[in-house]
């Protein structure tokens, strides 16, 4: 792990393109030269960095003059992958490294992990959330990276992971081990777009309240994971990612009473669930409380906590056969095989008429029923306009929660905020097993 004048540096990539045009504001310095302004970098036929006119061999790092000095990237691509992509220009404090990677340039923002948390809370994020959700969210946050920052000490490498024959594809998608940086800066790990989402006192305040403190257990950094809404349940790790148990990550319901839910892994359970609307933290459509977790574009997504989406036969074949590279002819049918704790499918059977597969796990299925990403896989299929021969006209899909709903419930934790939870309760809530602990402090 760095470290500069006591205080842990995170390196983290935030776009890697052809060409990347950015902008100084103030005076860096690059191979001790004095740069400043309008700049572009990209290779040339030799696979080196260009930088204006000058070139250079496979990195560059720019570094400010002082600590009043930003730098801002154009067109940076957010929610990739996801139906809110877009491109967005950010600005940035601490260090810009570019490095040749892919056949392309990838630009690295090196920066204290304090300075990180506080982008990352803005941009995960309102930044006028209640000052104990942002605590929370702080504590978690720097456990998840310092968890990451860890681990690629020891392991590099894709953990994407898969498992296949004949009959099952089943695959998830954890945070990949960048070879050249820590973290990226878009949902694939932490949402991360430097000094361009607001920045409250508070949010500031939140971060330095809880400088240093993570969530530990049985001696370890947790791997503490959150998603939007659980819809009323908090999912199993190993339902959504590598099958290792977590004690810190198991079910319970987002309510008072912790362990009043049915089990869900239950076909007939999980239905009714599903179709109805129980209590939960997470349950609520308070606008206020919502713009604490939602930005702007978040807010887009509406109906969350309880959702549905239709198909009609051609669109949803073409859709699958997009997606999987698989033509599986008409669609028959789309069975339950596994649901997790909170009924979410991590395996689900494609009955085509030309092929049948079960695919796996949450994300896979998310990701193969949509142009981008269902909401959650916790859903039940209606077949409608039943033919002759038998093949449905139509799909629906009725379902629960907008992510994998393991660990923080954001909308959740922003509901108990406003009902004067304190951040401890907060994480105590969703990472029953976990103890808050001083990983190192604000003289560190």
């Amino acid at each position: 792990m760095n470290y500069d004048n006591g205080t842990p540096k995170v390196k983290v990539g935030i776009m890697n393109m052809p060409a990347i045009n950015f902008t100084l504001n103030g005076t860096y310095f690059c191979n001790d030269n004095e740069i400043t302004g309008l700049h572009k970098a990209y290779l040339n036929d030799h696979g080196q960095i260009m930088l204006d006119s000058t070139g250079y061999d496979e990195e560059v790092i720019i570094e400010p003059s002082d600590g009043n000095c930003t730098f801002c990237l154009h067109d940076v691509p957010i929610g990739i992958g996801f139906h809110w992509q877009r491109t967005e220009s950010q600005c940035f404090g601490g260090k810009l490294k570019l490095i040749v990677e892919n056949n392309a340039v990838t630009a690295i923002n090196i920066i204290p992990v304090e300075d990180y948390l506080i982008s990352v809370i803005s941009s995960e994020m309102n930044a006028t959330s209640s000052i104990e959700l942002l605590k929370a969210h702080a504590v978690i946050s720097r456990s998840w990276l310092l968890a990451q920052m860890s681990h690629l000490r020891h392991v590099h490498g894709d953990t994407t992971e898969y498992y296949s024959n004949s009959d099952e594809f089943i695959k998830w998608y954890d945070h990949t081990d960048h070879a050249h940086f820590d973290v990226c800066a878009d949902d694939h790990c932490q949402r991360y777009q430097g000094l361009t989402r607001a920045c409250t006192h508070a949010v500031r305040q939140a971060v330095d309240a809880t400088c240093g403190q993570v969530l530990m257990c049985d001696g370890e950094l947790c791997d503490a994971r959150f998603s939007k809404c659980c819809g009323g349940v908090l999912e199993q790790f190993e339902n959504c990612w590598e099958p290792s148990h977590h004690s810190y990550l198991e079910t319970r319901r987002d309510w008072t009473d912790e362990n009043d839910f049915p089990d869900l892994t239950k076909e007939e359970n999980a239905a009714l669930w599903i179709m109805t609307s129980p209590k939960a933290f997470c349950n609520t459509a308070d606008k206020a409380t919502l713009q604490q977790v939602l930005n702007n574009y978040d807010q887009e997504t509406a109906d969350f906590y309880r959702w549905h989406v239709e198909y009609g036969q051609s669109e949803l074949a073409q859709l699958i056969a997009e997606r999987t590279g698989i033509d599986f002819g008409r669609i028959i049918d789309l069975r339950p095989v596994a649901r997790g704790t909170s009924g979410r499918l991590y395996k689900l059977k494609i009955v085509g008429e030309k092929h049948s597969l079960t695919i796996g796990k949450e994300l896979e299925i998310r990701r193969t029923l949509s142009r981008s990403h269902l909401y959650s896989s916790a859903f039940i299929v209606e077949r409608h306009d039943i033919a002759d021969d038998n093949v449905p006209g139509k799909f629906i899909l009725r379902g629960a929660g907008w992510g994998h709903g393991v660990g923080l419930c954001q909308i959740g934790a922003a509901v108990m905020g406003e009902m004067g939870y304190s951040y401890k309760q907060i994480l105590h809530h969703y990472f029953n097993n976990a103890m808050i602990a001083d990983y190192y402090g604000k003289g560190f």
